[in-house]
């Protein structure tokens, strides 16, 4: 069984594997790591010595309470007078120390908060996306007759989704869907639902709203990067992924083991700033603010996480080589990791319009950094209750997918629709 480091709150865990945590943290590019993890060792040490104190204290004023209701029996009203003033001391001692361990309790959870996940044994190292380790590939890449279109030119040309409409309603990044542009959106959509629901996952609805304490538990707050979208005199934002409130679903929960795994599914819009992003790798459909996605979300058992990874990428996998669409896995280095993530498995596919390759899901193991934050637990013997695994990906997200359908389907007599499409879409080519 791979070892594993979980930061957020495991204190101890960093303490008995420190120059295990401090390698984990370097593959991520944290060149501090071990200043970084003392500071938060040396604030730990400071709240249990802190707690200590008010610990005695207390306990010296419960004493002293005990011992003023003896007094007052005995009749000795002077020295049971001398001893309340001593109690009241200890009271206002107590309180100080109480406001200083709180103090000290926020710094230490601040700080934890900005401790990335530990990266899996399997993580490559790495500084970037061109350390990457490719996995594998499939399919053929398309050969079409040159100058073939990009998906921007070819959404103009068959009037399918309009952006310059998107922009002026509400902005860059909003495009609307229109026609056979908007049956083929749903039309995947409800591909994967059902691919999904056959593969054993629950269908659920989330809200597309979540309130901070969802946001903090998944790890998408504190927003280091300014990708949310935060709704103006509330701590409420729009959700980034499904992610967020199907796997709040499970917050402050203990789970029976014999309910493992646990299997959702959920199909939302998605609202993300993409603040920083520019250039032709945001062009029409390769980046939007708002798009469609249909999230797998699993809970396991932490001997079982690892298999159920490679069950949801095997997952991901089927539904793209139904929909005939050439992709690629890596798999991700420690400097391209999500913030949250022990492992990640990119897939991208093959766009021939643009001859390039775009991503089109994420699958994690989170392992139990999520849970730690969420309190999420699983039932153990003689009541010791152990931290759950939390994993999650794109099955799939829409709009690279199209573009990815459309680039590689064109012909001069129109777009051809995947045949495992049709039923959902009722045609079998999109024209003018």
């Amino acid at each position: 069984m791979i070892f594993q480091i979980t930061t957020m709150l495991e204190l101890s865990t960093i303490r008995d594997h420190f120059e295990q945590a401090v390698e984990g943290l370097a593959k991520r590019g944290i060149t501090d790591a071990e200043s970084l993890l003392h500071d938060i060792v040396d604030l730990d040490q400071q709240r249990r010595d802190k707690q200590s104190d008010l610990d005695q204290v207390l306990a010296e004023a419960n004493a002293k309470a005990r011992e003023i209701g003896s007094l007052i029996k005995s009749g000795e009203k002077e020295l049971a007078e001398s001893a309340k003033v001593e109690t009241s001391t200890l009271k206002s001692r107590a309180k100080q120390l109480q406001q200083e361990l709180h103090d000290l309790q926020e710094k230490q959870k601040e700080a934890l908060y900005h401790i990335p996940n530990i990266p899996n044994d399997g993580v490559p190292a790495g500084s970037s996306a061109d350390h990457n380790q490719l996995v594998s590939e499939w399919g053929i890449i398309p050969q079409l007759p040159k100058p073939a279109s990009p998906h921007w030119d070819l959404i103009k040309q068959y009037d399918i989704i309009d952006f310059d409409l998107g922009n002026k309603v509400t902005g860059a990044g909003f495009p609307f869907y229109k026609g056979s542009g908007a049956k083929l959106v749903r039309g995947v959509v409800n591909f994967c639902l059902d691919q999904a629901e056959a593969a054993g996952y629950q269908e659920v609805q989330p809200p597309l709203i979540v309130n901070e304490a969802s946001g903090t538990a998944t790890g998408q707050l504190p927003d280091k990067e300014g990708q949310m979208y935060a709704i103006v005199d509330s701590d409420h934002y729009l959700i980034p992924t499904a992610e967020v409130p199907i796997t709040n679903m499970y917050r402050d929960t203990i789970i029976d083991p014999g309910n493992l795994p646990i299997k959702n599914v959920g199909y939302t819009q998605c609202f993300r700033r993409e603040a920083g992003s520019w250039g032709a790798d945001v062009r029409g459909l390769n980046r939007l603010h708002q798009f469609d996605k249909v999230e797998i979300v699993q809970i396991s058992h932490p001997d079982q996480s690892y298999q159920a990874l490679d069950e949801m990428c095997q997952h991901v996998a089927g539904l793209l080589q139904q929909l005939e669409v050439p992709y690629r896995i890596l798999n991700l280095c420690g400097g391209d990791l999500g913030f949250t993530s022990a492992q990640t498995y990119d897939f991208e596919v093959y766009t021939a319009g643009q001859e390039k390759w775009l991503e089109v899901s994420s699958v994690s193991n989170f392992e139990t950094y999520q849970a730690n934050r969420l309190k999420l637990r699983c039932r153990g013997e003689n009541k010791k209750n152990f931290l759950l695994h939390t994993l999650n990906g794109s099955a799939l997200a829409v709009p690279r997918l199209l573009a990815a359908i459309i680039e590689n389907n064109q012909s001069q007599d129109g777009i051809k629709i995947p045949p495992v499409l049709v039923p959902y879409t009722g045609f079998e080519m999109i024209t003018t």
